[in-house]
């Protein structure tokens, strides 16, 4: 039974503003895309896109690893790049191997991808010289302190304390 007066958690977030702004840049790429007529093209795609220009084609594993993902994350997301004409599987070295490798579509405008990288680079690079606390630095140090205690385990002692969590 859901108790009407019970206060909703959701309106309190410290990392809200972080997802809105990272998505708030995310749709000003997009935007970038859109004017240069490059349609139907997701920012999450580019850099396994440009993965692929540089070192050819690669097995899902190969391309997951080579970015930081996970299998079944990578799996999904060249499943939306293949959906959308950006990528194509081949067979590969033995019969059991498909490799993911670019459409005539990618290739065309793999250069520009590149070239918006280094814009995007460079953007981000002028941003942090204008604040006092760089977002990298943010990042590195949130991964030094969680090198010592993991979110996990943050999670776990702060559940710990709360009955409702019983």
């Amino acid at each position: 039974m859901v108790d009407p007066h019970a206060p909703d958690p959701t309106h309190e977030s410290l990392w809200r503003p972080l997802r809105l702004l990272q998505a708030s840049m995310d749709a000003d790429i997009a935007r970038v895309y859109s004017d240069k007529r490059i349609k139907g093209l997701k920012p999450s795609f580019v850099m396994e896109l440009l993965r692929l220009h540089a070192h050819g084609p690669m097995t899902i594993s190969e391309l997951a690893e080579s970015v930081g993902r996970t299998h079944s994350a990578l799996s999904q997301k060249v499943a939306a790049m293949r959906a959308g004409g950006w990528v194509r599987t081949v067979p590969g070295d033995d019969a059991r191997s498909k490799k993911v490798t670019l459409t005539d579509k990618a290739r065309g405008v793999v250069g520009r991808l590149a070239a918006e990288w280094r814009a995007t680079e460079a953007a981000i690079a002028e941003i942090e010289g204008e604040i006092p606390y760089p977002l990298s630095r943010v990042v590195a140090d949130i991964e030094h302190v969680l090198a010592r205690k993991s979110f996990h385990d943050r999670i776990a002692e702060k559940l710990a304390e709360d009955p409702a969590w019983e």
